[in-house]
């Protein structure tokens, strides 16, 4: 147990995800190893099947389920627990009971509605799991921009919430290489403006918003190209839109692909639609597409829309539910391909400078610095480097551990295309 007791950062989750590997190789390595993620829980098939379950072999990876007398002894012993991604609190009790410092993660509370806050059943757990340690060392980090007025109207956490997301790969690109390569090919060698969209076809995606997109262009004369990836429960209905609007030859239903499929598609494409509404706690395709060098177009009640994406100068939010914002946000872009590239140059700069999982270690540990008065990380080397991002990033907006806004859903868009 002696080897164990050095274990310094003990990330707790329902499981390891690809999203989630990025920022805990990162912490891993800046940790010198002094870093475990505990999985509470096997994977479901569906999200294995969509390419999710590919940390199995990583050596931080410790399985609750199948060494729980050494997972509680971690999670007792370590310097800081990071706990989130389970409604289950048994695993963090005894911590929480001892008064030793903890981090939470959560996404909304109330994406379905915050009118049901008013619950008492609801009230008491929400008593119970965070409002009764608004005086203890807990803290939370928001993933995504709303959750942190969620959590104001229970009274938690008042000072203490933070801005947080998920990070996928951050690629390396060269961006003129990037952005030269980007554009639908048509038959004749011509290149058109490519648009992508990528996500399960469920109701919370609102699949037919971006083949409404594509009829509003064809109507419009526009010349383009609309990719679909993904599958799901709306698959027919969208099949049956593409049709009745004569879209078969601007529009292509490619199916479920694997991750780094979807992100080669990503870095070929102009502009990716992302037509998700407030059920999205996060969205980290935005991520991967800003990334990739698109113009994003995204709702702005996505939870990472307002971190991640500055009206006008990396990309596009449209309000919720104006279908016209986004048809006319759309086709700006395709009509002006000066726009379309500096928007996606300036969107792979968000990602890659600041919003990525190297730079959010070394956040995340100078935030515990502040809190606890406790390096965690002893290497200094990148301190220089990180500091200038995080001064280059304030004048872009929003960074991972940056103090969170509490900002209403209702008062979000204005605040977005004011600032």
């Amino acid at each position: 147990m002696e080897v164990e007791t050095k274990r310094k950062f003990v990330f707790v989750s329902n499981y390891l995800n690809h999203h989630q590997i990025p920022f805990c190789r990162a912490i891993y390595e800046r940790m010198g190893g002094s870093f475990v993620f505990i999985q509470t829980e096997p994977m479901e098939e569906e999200r294995r099947q969509m390419g999710w379950d590919g940390g199995q072999k990583e050596p931080y990876l410790v399985l609750f389920y199948e060494e729980k007398e050494r997972c509680e002894a971690l999670i007792r012993e370590a310097d800081v627990v990071l706990y989130g991604g389970t409604d289950e609190e048994k695993y963090l009790q005894e911590r929480l009971r001892s008064g030793k410092f903890i981090l939470r993660y959560s996404e909304r509370l109330y994406r379905w509605g915050q009118w049901k806050f008013v619950s008492p059943r609801g009230l008491r757990k929400k008593y119970l799991d965070h409002v009764r340690y608004r005086k203890s060392p807990v803290y939370l980090l928001c993933n995504g921009a709303y959750v942190p007025s969620d959590f104001h109207l229970i009274h938690a956490y008042p000072g203490k919430m933070f801005c947080w997301g998920y990070f996928p790969e951050a690629k390396q690109h060269d961006l003129e290489t990037l952005m030269a390569g980007k554009g639908w090919q048509t038959e004749d060698g011509r290149k058109i403006p490519y648009l992508l969209w990528a996500a399960r076809m469920i109701d919370c995606k609102h699949p037919e918003l971006m083949v409404e997109t594509a009829n509003y262009l064809k109507n419009k004369g526009i010349e383009f190209h609309l990719d679909v990836i993904g599958a799901g429960a709306l698959e027919q209905m969208v099949r049956d839109k593409i049709q009745a609007y004569g879209l078969e030859e601007q529009v292509s239903l490619l199916g479920f692909m694997k991750p780094e499929e979807v992100r080669s598609h990503m870095e070929a494409a102009d502009v990716f639609l992302i037509t998700s509404d407030k059920i999205e706690g996060w969205g980290a395709v935005a991520n991967e597409a800003m990334n990739s060098g698109c113009a994003v177009v995204a709702d702005h009640m996505i939870g990472s829309a307002p971190y991640l994406i500055v009206q006008g100068e990396n990309g596009f939010v449209y309000r919720d539910g104006d279908v016209n914002m986004l048809f006319e946000f759309t086709e700006r872009l395709i009509k002006d391909e000066a726009l379309r590239r500096s928007l996606g140059e300036k969107a792979y700069h968000t990602i890659y400078d600041t919003w990525n999982a190297g730079f959010a270690s070394w956040r995340l540990c100078r935030l515990i610095e502040k809190l606890t008065g406790q390096r965690l990380d002893e290497d200094a080397s990148d301190d220089a480097l990180y500091g200038k991002a995080a001064e280059d990033g304030k004048a872009r907006g929003f960074a991972p551990c940056d103090p969170a806004p509490v900002i209403s859903e209702r008062k979000m868009f204005r605040y977005l295309t004011e600032k």
